[in-house]
């Protein structure tokens, strides 16, 4: 875990996420990042209790601030006490908080950018959401922006379309809303087989890609405690984005520098994590 964690203070924990791992679980057995930092934090502190069960009020604090999909990779923010949890919250609900995220999409004509405007409703028993009209009861807000960094086209006996390399900023954090409203507007995700089109499905299988391509690469905000703002920044992992590393370095030295000027920013650039 200790590998994972980008930035640490008294207040909060910064850590990146591997694909395929819950933020948060209630099954009995499954690894999750809130008990993963919850023992590191215990470990640490030479303090057994999680591991020997003790009462949860006597366990290391570990607020959840947001979270990632389990098959996507990116930065987390933890908050370690219930002060720093409702301030770092409240800048998630007042939308201080940026997130960006790199993904890897299919289609055809892509745009050089765009702002996507939905309305998304989520299915419990299916756990998947979909895009609905306004009017439809407990349909929620998605709003979301892209650019794209580099395309390319992929031509095959199965498959005729571009790829792109996109950085998409989160506006709002709706379930699984970044795969919906790109899927519904024709560029899926590769790796993507909940919500991915038949020929992004096919690419994919093709290009043996088992994770969805989409990583949250970048977190702003400002510190709960001391007002700074924060930013960090990472470079994926997944295999997507492998063909991608130099427009990504690019695109994040290029995020440092406007970082650089304003000694309020705390950047931590972290290339190999």
């Amino acid at each position: 875990m200790k590998s994972r964690i980008l930035y640490e203070d008294k207040d909060l924990i910064v850590c990146r996420k591997p694909a395929g791992i819950a933020t948060q679980t209630a099954r009995v057995g499954q690894r999750d990042m809130v008990s993963e930092i919850a023992t590191y934090l215990a470990d640490k502190e030479k303090n057994p209790c999680v591991k020997d069960k003790r009462p949860i009020e006597k366990q290391p604090y570990v607020g959840l601030v947001h979270r990632l999909d389990q098959p996507v990779e990116g930065i987390l923010v933890f908050a370690r006490s219930k002060a720093a949890a409702a301030a770092l919250s409240r800048q998630m609900t007042e939308e201080q908080m940026a997130k960006d995220y790199y993904a890897v999409i299919c289609g055809q004509d892509i745009p050089e950018d765009g702002e996507l405007v939905d309305y998304l409703l989520k299915d419990g028993r299916t756990n998947l959401s979909k895009v609905v009209s306004r009017e439809m009861k407990g349909a929620k807000e998605a709003r979301l922006r892209f650019r794209i960094l580099q395309r390319r086209q992929v031509e095959s006996a199965e498959v005729s379309c571009q790829i792109a390399l996109a950085r998409i900023r989160l506006q709002t954090g709706r379930h699984h809303q970044i795969r919906v409203q790109m899927a519904n507007a024709g560029l899926s995700l590769l790796g993507d087989r909940k919500y991915a089109d038949a020929q992004a499905v096919r690419l994919s299988e093709q290009l043996g890609m088992k994770d969805i391509a989409l990583c949250a690469g970048r977190l702003a905000f400002m510190h709960p405690a001391t007002g700074k703002k924060m930013i960090f920044s990472v470079m994926p992992e997944g295999k997507s984005f492998q063909e991608f590393r130099q427009e990504i370095e690019a695109d994040r030295n290029k995020d440092s520098r406007r970082s650089a000027v304003s000694d309020e920013i705390m950047p931590c650039h972290c290339a190999q994590r």
